[in-house]
Formats: C-alpha cells, structure tokens, sequence
C-alpha cells in the first residue's frame, strides 16, 4: 500500500506526522493491505491562523484494485483528532464494502 501526504501550508510537523500517520493508518488497515493500491491524506486548517471549532479537516482517499476509490472527511479541533475520526471511518467504510462483496 503506497501512502501519499499531502498538508496546507497552516499545518506544521510535516515529516513527523507523515511518519506517525502513516505508521498509524498501515497498522489499522493491514486487513486491506492487499485491496488498497494506494492512500492519499490531506490535512488541513480550514480558516488558517483564525480560531474556529472543528476547522481541522482530514480527507483520506482509498484507491482500491478493480473498485471505485473511497473518500471519507472528518473535522475536528485538533490534526490528531481529524486523522483518527478519518481513518476509523476509512476502517468501517473498507470493512462494510468487503464484508457485502464476500456475502454475495
């Protein structure tokens, strides 16, 4: 599974969260490890320097072999908080797509 990266210009951390995250979502997503051709994470400050609640967005796109990619967002008030609401749904988005796909 490749992992592309990508922040805004607001966020800071770049290289260290890259490598968190990623480990981060590899170890959440090893059941798909085979089926997710590559991931792409966009984290970003909605309204930049201002302060505004739930102004972190966290996309994550699964391109997936033979399937139409998946995209999730999730906001939150924190980086950290918007990756962990994206990946879990990304998790559950995955799970329910291939659960049905081995049912029929």
């Amino acid at each position: 599974m490749q992992i592309q990266f990508n922040t805004d210009k607001t966020i800071e951390g770049h290289e260290r969260m890259q490598n968190h995250f990623s480990a981060e979502i590899e170890e959440k997503l090893k059941r798909f490890d085979d089926k997710i051709t590559r991931l792409e994470i966009h984290i970003g400050d909605e309204n930049s320097d201002k302060f505004g609640l739930d102004d972190k967005r966290c996309v994550i796109e699964a391109k997936l072999a033979g399937l139409n990619p998946i995209v999730v967002t999730h906001n939150a008030d924190s980086v950290e908080k918007a990756f962990s609401g994206a990946s879990d749904k990304i998790k559950k988005v995955l799970t329910t797509t291939y659960d049905k796909m081995k049912s029929h």
